[in-house]
Order: structure tokens, then sequence, then C-alpha cells
């Protein structure tokens, strides 16, 4: 199974990103934009395991603690060749950055190989988008209760992602 550790959102933080890229959409000539039932901010990617019990037990071994995750309002892009990755920015936030930073710990003493670059708190919006110009996309300034962390696993059904929270940690 293809494993990620994520934060899912409220319906009102996901009809925000669902707008923002139906705006995207419009401005675009092309692109793969995330299914709604797909947004979600990756914590740790875990890749191909069948090692979901042991995952789980380094979620709850960097004991999140409480946080308000809030959308920073900022659209990002990350350039690349045949369209770009387009996503909405997170507010820093110290301890959804802390508990990053200790889940990644955790994973790595369990034997994962976790990606050693610095946590960099997005949402992707789209994938290989060609954007006509640079439209004016605002995303508003939304916060959520952040009350539990899921473990995710990524399937590819006919073409499509499909991801599954198959199991979570609450946040103290």
């Amino acid at each position: 199974m293809r494993l990620f550790v994520a934060i899912l959102f409220t319906p009102e933080i996901k009809a925000e990103l669902v707008a923002a890229i139906e705006r995207l959409r419009r401005a675009a000539d092309g692109g793969n934009f995330t299914h709604p039932e797909n947004l979600h901010l990756t914590l740790a990617f875990i890749g191909e395991t069948n090692r979901a019990s042991d995952v789980l037990k380094a979620m709850e071994e960097a004991r999140p603690e409480a946080f308000e995750l809030e959308l920073s309002g900022k659209l990002g892009r990350f350039r690349q060749k045949g369209g770009d990755i387009l996503w909405a920015g997170v507010a820093e936030n110290p301890r959804l950055a802390e508990y990053a930073g200790r889940l990644a710990d955790a994973l790595r003493q369990k034997g994962f190989k976790i990606d050693g670059r610095a946590f960099v708190p997005h949402i992707t919006l789209g994938r290989q988008v060609m954007l006509l110009g640079n439209p004016e996309v605002e995303i508003k300034r939304l916060s959520m209760k952040c009350d539990r962390v899921s473990l995710m696993r990524s399937d590819r059904i006919a073409g499509k992602l499909k991801y599954t929270e198959i199991g979570t940690v609450k946040v103290i």
C-alpha cells in the first residue's frame, strides 16, 4: 500500500479550496486539478509499505498537540516544465512544524525513509497546470482546530487517485 500522513479539512475549508480550484480551472489552459475528496495537507509521505501499524505507532509517539490550522490566503506555484504545481498556503504555525518534525523523526526511527527537506506546509490544488497569464485568485484566511491526524492510503482506480483514511490519531 502507498501511505502518507495528513490533516483533513473541515467542510468550510474544503469548500473554499474547491472554489479556488474552480477559479484556477477557468484561468488555465489545462491541468490536473485535485478532486475535492482528495484535498489534504501532507505531513509525511511514506510510500509503498505493508507496515501501517508501525506508521500509526510513530504518529502516536510523535504526540500531536492541539493547534489551529489557518489558510494563509496565498496561492503559490512550483514552476515545472510541462505545467506548474499550484498550491494554497498555510499560515506559519510552530506547533504544526514541530509535530511534522517529531513525526519524521519517529518514522525514521522505525526504519522508514522520510525526505530530509524542511517541512513546507501547502495544499496541492493542481498539477501540470498551464495558467493563462497571472490570474488573481483569492483564498480566504479560514482556520480550523486540528483534532486528529490521519493515516491515508493512496490507490489509483480506473486512472483516478483515491485517498482513503485507514487510521487516525487524536490530537492531545
